[in-house]
């Protein structure tokens, strides 16, 4: 059960702000969050390709016996995703002198615009911290809020009895680049089908807020959606 300190945490608006669902208030204070996190996180948009755990200027690496579980897999995604946006034009790709199918990776300009890396630190006292990478592009514009539903848990993630309000939205996605509308089926290939979000489209989705006792309404911040490729175990 998580405790009512995380819960009022959370980021507020009260039930005199929205007028009580008001779904104009609404639609204007979700845009409003994702605007406030894009410019926080300094992403291009909010949609992200995660590449893997690496910091550039990158050379392949073999995986190795010794590896972890987790060093395998990261090596894994980036031998899928390296090569793919270097094709793409956002990644450079250099042979390694005399070393057959070794490639040192980096960023081209189109690249520097649409890179974003978070540095992970937690749970890694002395080692190297995670260089976790992502190309991202597309701001989400908020077309309108089509519905808004109640339940009820009797044992909710936050608080007994918790209340949930699930506000379902229509949006669409502004300046999706020429790099991913051309690499469409290349990129579906390694994040699967219908991993490019396109322009003049409009896609369903549903924000969850919390009503406290209060009628004020609650939610976790909102964020990037984060695409990881598929894995082919």
């Amino acid at each position: 059960m998580k405790t009512l300190t995380k819960f009022t945490l959370l980021t507020l608006i009260t039930c005199s702000l929205l007028g009580c669902y008001n779904k104009e208030k609404l639609k204007e204070h979700i845009q409003k969050e994702y605007d406030r996190a894009r410019s926080i996180t300094k992403t291009k948009g909010d949609f992200c390709y995660f590449l893997g755990s690496v910091k550039l200027p990158y050379t392949d690496e073999p995986v190795l016996e010794s590896d972890s579980q987790w060093a395998s897999w990261n090596k894994g995604k980036l031998a899928k995703t390296l090569p793919l946006f270097a094709e793409l034009g956002l990644l450079s790709q250099t042979p390694v002198e005399g070393q057959s199918g070794i490639y040192r990776y980096d960023l081209t300009d189109l690249g520097r615009e649409y890179w974003f890396q978070s540095i992970d630190n937690r749970g890694n006292s002395g080692r190297k911290p995670f260089y976790n990478s992502s190309f991202c592009y597309g701001p989400k514009k908020i077309v309108k809020v089509k519905d808004i539903t109640e339940k009820t848990y009797e044992s909710g993630l936050y608080r007994k009895n918790q209340t949930n309000v699930y506000v379902k939205i229509d949006y669409q996605v502004l300046d999706t680049p020429d790099w991913a509308l051309n690499g469409q089926e290349k990129i579906d290939n390694v994040y699967g089908e219908d991993s490019v979000y396109l322009p003049n489209k409009t896609y369903p989705d549903t924000i969850t807020f919390i009503k406290g006792d209060d009628g004020e309404l609650y939610h976790e911040p909102l964020a990037y959606y984060l695409m990881k490729p598929r894995s082919t175990e």
